[in-house]
């Protein structure tokens, strides 16, 4: 059957995500060291300890990846001695910092007239375990739903995340396709879920695991020739 629908990972497939994150925990333990100096002198080791008790007692929140964060930060407040109320505040405050920072990107170059091109002939939808917001990002525009692993509580390579996103783009799972830069989370999750997988591999690694992608591409600006090719 052909295309109807193609589901997109973010980090690492629309724009390189590392340098975003460094960047953003900077901003964090900036503002940390200006407004909270005793928590931002606190070892990273010590923040993911604080990580794994939050997880221990709400368990819930492993794929919620922001509540999870904003949580240990108001540990770390109150473990510092502050009240509640101002811990509460304060990470409010102090995640702000963090999530604007992440949102400060560039996308690939190669990425908007990519996504303008295809949207012209597919329904476009984002499936991500990170908590980018295609809004804040300046995409919103492209795509017709945005899955984001924390507002679910599901996170891939769970199957149950790309048939959610078959049910919103009202489409089989032999009509779609994601695409994305993880051979677990991406390519084995979809795949097990009945799509097709484009493996995003612009450093040009080598493929280890058992079942290979449906297909490879090293720059964004292949997918169109290539889906024009499967129809």
């Amino acid at each position: 059957m052909s295309i109807k629908l193609i589901t997109f990972d973010l980090d690492d497939t629309l724009w390189d995500n590392v340098p975003v994150i460094i960047s953003a925990e900077a901003s964090m333990r900036e503002w940390l060291a200006l407004n909270a100096s005793k928590v931002g002198e606190l070892p990273l080791e010590h923040f993911a300890s604080l990580r794994q008790q939050v997880l221990q007692r709400h368990p819930e929140l492993k794929h919620r990846i922001s509540v999870l964060r904003h949580r240990v930060l108001m540990l770390a407040f109150e473990e510092a001695g502050y009240p509640q109320p101002e811990a509460m505040q304060m990470a409010d405050v102090c995640y702000e910092a963090f999530i604007h920072a992440r949102h400060q990107l560039t996308v690939f170059p190669d990425a908007e007239p990519m996504l303008k091109a295809l949207r012209q002939h597919f329904l476009l939808g984002v499936i991500t375990n990170g908590n980018a917001d295609v809004q804040r990002v300046g995409l919103a525009d492209y795509f017709h739903f945005a899955l984001r692993a924390e507002d679910i509580g599901i996170a891939k390579p769970d199957a149950r995340l790309f048939e959610e996103a078959l049910q919103r783009g009202g489409v089989d799972a032999s009509e779609a396709v994601h695409v994305g830069d993880h051979p677990g989370d991406d390519i084995a999750g979809a795949q097990q879920a009945g799509l097709r997988a484009v493996w995003f591999n612009p450093t040009g690694k080598a493929w280890e695991a058992d079942r290979r992608p449906d297909a490879e591409i090293g720059s964004l600006t292949e997918l169109p020739g290539l889906l024009a090719g499967w129809k």
